[in-house]
Formats: structure tokens, sequence, C-alpha cells
């Protein structure tokens, strides 16, 4: 089943405040892991608000810059596990994270922005020159065009047709897993991961 991010008779934004840390959260942070995490969350969120005045390919190029300078660690050093997804604030809070943590909180950060979550996709990917397996951001700006690819190992937000390194595997999001056709449609080929069914309970139960 092919599907069209684009045929809505309107566009529906969705505006998150997630990832919220109230007073209470940031105390506790402070207290448990220390002045520096404190500051990176007050960081991230006045950061945010200073991104509310830029137009969206401006917002996409900053959050992506934004989001690499956090420190990469691979999962099995940070969460003694070969493939964990972290949320935003997990990540915000211990301050490294892997691939697929960057996609994350890259969502998140966009939906919180405005951006519509019809056109986000968390996507898994094989990045050739490693020969790895590589988690990605992609957003969908313009119908039968390649998406934009917001990634932890390139400052620049490039289209998909561009990133000759990058083969993309699944795009994921609440509604399902999909594929890629050649005139750039998206076409379901299931439901959402567990991973990322787990991913949104814990967000939910973050607040």
């Amino acid at each position: 089943m092919k599907i069209s991010i684009f045929l809505l008779p309107f566009s529906i934004l969705y505006a998150s405040s997630y990832p919220d840390f109230k007073n209470y959260e940031i105390a506790e942070i402070e207290e448990n892991f220390g002045k520096i995490a404190k500051n990176r969350i007050v960081d991230y969120s006045k950061t945010l608000e200073t991104l509310k005045k830029f137009p969206q390919d401006e917002q996409l190029l900053r959050v992506n810059f934004y989001l690499n300078q956090l420190p990469f660690k691979p999962d099995i050093l940070n969460n003694n596990s070969s493939d964990y997804w972290g949320t935003p604030k997990e990540f915000l809070t211990c301050g490294y994270g892997d691939c697929e943590d960057y996609a994350i909180i890259k969502y998140f950060t966009l939906l919180k922005l405005g951006f519509e979550k019809e056109k986000l996709f968390i996507t898994t990917s094989h990045e050739k020159y490693s020969n790895q397996a590589h988690m990605v951001l992609s957003y969908f700006k313009s119908k039968n065009e390649p998406p934009l690819i917001l990634d932890s190992i390139s400052y620049k937000v490039l289209n998909l047709g561009k990133r000759v390194d990058l083969e993309a595997k699944i795009f994921i999001n609440e509604d399902g897993s999909y594929k890629i056709d050649d005139d750039n449609n998206l076409v379901k080929v299931g439901n959402a991961p567990e991973k990322f069914k787990e991913l949104l309970k814990k967000v939910k139960l973050e607040g």
C-alpha cells in the first residue's frame, strides 16, 4: 500500500511539549547527575526557544548541528546493551548517545518546534563506508523528492539522493514501517517495530 503524506486538505501541525523538564526534574537531575547535566538541559530548552524565530529550513540545519555536538558513546558502553533506544530525556541527562539516540531526540525536537509528524521518520540504514547499520532522521519536505537526512555523522542536511554513502532501509513512525519506492513514495511494509512502541511508552511515562 502506497501512501502520500501530501494529500491532506490542510497541514496538520503537531505541537508537542515533550521533552519538557519541570523545575523539580531539573533539581533532581542536578542532585543525582551534577551541574553539567543540569546546565545541558537548561541550554537545550533555551536553544529551542531561540530556534522558534527561524524558518523551518534553518531550524533543520540548526537542530542537526546543535544536537550533533552531544558526545557519541556506543550503547554497550553507555547502557550495557547492544541496541538501546534512549528517550530524549535520558540522552540529555546522561549526555552521551548512539546513532539511534540522535535520531530520536531530533525527531522529538522537531515535533516540539511544530514540524508535521506525518513527514518525520526515524530511519534504519546501511552506512556503506563503514559497512555498518546506522540510524538517521528523515524529513519528507516535498512530494516526489528524496527526504532530507539529519545524521549524527554529518553536520550537513542533504537529501537522500545526495547521500551516496547511505542506503535507507526502513522508515518508521507511529503508523508503521515503510520502504521508499523509485518515485520517493512510502510503501507500508508492516507495523512500527516493538522498540519504537516501547520508546513511545517510555516517553509517555516521562511526560
